[in-house]
């Protein structure tokens, strides 16, 4: 096996080992909290910690199950019975599978002295899945518990340890997920080149400043006004869903299973950016970033009307500075990160790249990431189509 390759392997096998461990540990931490709060006689927090890893849970082993009955039948060769996979789904052990699966396989394709080049594109295409299901479970999970323990926080007034880890991991885990889904769409397309260091540390920063801000927006919010927080959640929700639906997604196998897809989208754009529709995105990103930043100079306003300072005796005057100098540098670095940073895109259907080139592969290929994909890289999409559309002329 070329060093190179053998290099990238093992990359890609440490990545899928860490990013499972800092879900353990997310989960852990969201745990740990859960218990604290039932010893300590807070059953509402409790409550609420409990809803939303469950349903949280529940949507990934729809996406999960949705995907296995879409892909390929003779694809996943290795796997259980259908019955068997069933009923990992319905214990909620659908997602932890996948990425046991994603480890196996990157073993025996890294012990392999000349691995196959289904083997290999097999590999790609488990941590592709497992790329896209972490980021639905970043969202719909880890970033409302965050929220969630940053209001409990600003309304106590004081944070306990077991709040502090589950604070830490929590953006940890949001930006691992992030910067992780963003290198797994660079696979789908041989015209993008993988994120170098540099760009890697980057784009997790402007990511991890961008997101603080609006998550301390929502929880300042939801620690002045916490009967009001849902139906703010909801009014934003709406109005992100039927802008999705507007763009007309066509990413899920089914009608039915596309609505769940579009919800978690809406929450996402909640939060954070996502492009979900064909075409330039620096419009839709404009656009989303000035619709989220006018929200919360709303809610900023509403406080300031109200009080100036938190139940725990938290002056704004502190926090809001604060959450304003992280959101300049996030956007700061956004645009350092796509002016001098971002991978040039050229298209090179000669060059291989450890299994990125394997791909082409039919079977193998992840359509779901690829479309993604060339939804997110615009420029990328239409050079393949180009090219495409040169041999036929040839032909």
């Amino acid at each position: 096996m070329p060093c190179r390759l053998r290099a990238a392997l093992l990359r890609d096998l440490v990545l899928g080992v860490l990013g499972a461990a800092a879900f353990l540990l997310d989960l852990g931490a969201d745990l740990w909290a859960a218990v604290q709060y039932v010893l300590s006689g807070r059953y509402l927090w409790f409550a609420l910690v409990l809803a939303l890893l469950g349903l949280a849970s529940a949507a990934l082993q729809v996406f999960s199950w949705v995907w296995l009955r879409a892909d390929p039948a003779d694809l996943h060769r290795a796997q259980p019975s259908r019955r068997c996979l069933a009923l990992l789904h319905l214990l909620h052990l659908g997602f932890p599978y996948r990425c046991v699966q994603a480890l196996q396989q990157g073993l025996l394709v890294l012990r392999q002295e000349v691995p196959s080049e289904y083997d290999l594109a097999y590999a790609d295409f488990l941590s592709l899945d497992i790329s896209m299901l972490r980021l639905f479970e970043t969202f719909l999970e880890t970033t409302p518990q965050l929220t969630l323990v940053l209001a409990i926080v600003l309304q106590s007034g004081r944070a306990e340890y077991y709040q502090w880890v589950g604070i830490c991991t929590s953006f940890l885990a949001i930006s691992w997920a992030l910067l992780d889904y963003h290198r797994a769409l660079r696979t789908c397309l041989p015209s993008k080149l993988l994120l170098g260091l540099d760009s890697s540390i980057i784009y997790f920063l402007w990511n991890l400043l961008l997101l603080w801000p609006r998550v301390l927006a929502v929880a300042l919010f939801s620690a002045l006004f916490p009967r009001y927080v849902v139906l703010h959640f909801l009014g934003l929700w709406l109005v992100l869903l039927l802008w999705i639906w507007l763009q007309g997604t066509d990413f899920m196998p089914g009608p039915c299973s596309e609505w769940l897809y579009r919800a978690t989208v809406a929450t996402i754009l909640y939060f954070s950016w996502f492009n979900v529709a064909e075409g330039h995105t620096r419009d839709r990103a404009v656009i989303h970033l000035l619709f989220l930043l006018s929200d919360s100079g709303l809610l900023v306003a509403t406080w300031v009307t109200h009080s100036a300072w938190l139940p725990g005796g938290i002056p704004l005057q502190v926090l809001l500075p604060v959450g304003g100098v992280c959101f300049l540098l996030g956007l700061l670095l956004r645009l350092v990160y796509y002016h001098w940073l971002h991978p040039n895109c050229r298209w090179k259907p000669d060059q291989v790249d450890g299994a990125q080139g394997l791909l082409s592969l039919k079977q193998c290929q992840n359509r779901r990431m690829t479309r993604l994909a060339q939804n997110f890289f615009p420029k990328a999409q239409d050079e393949v189509s180009s090219k495409k559309g040169e041999v036929n002329e040839v032909i």
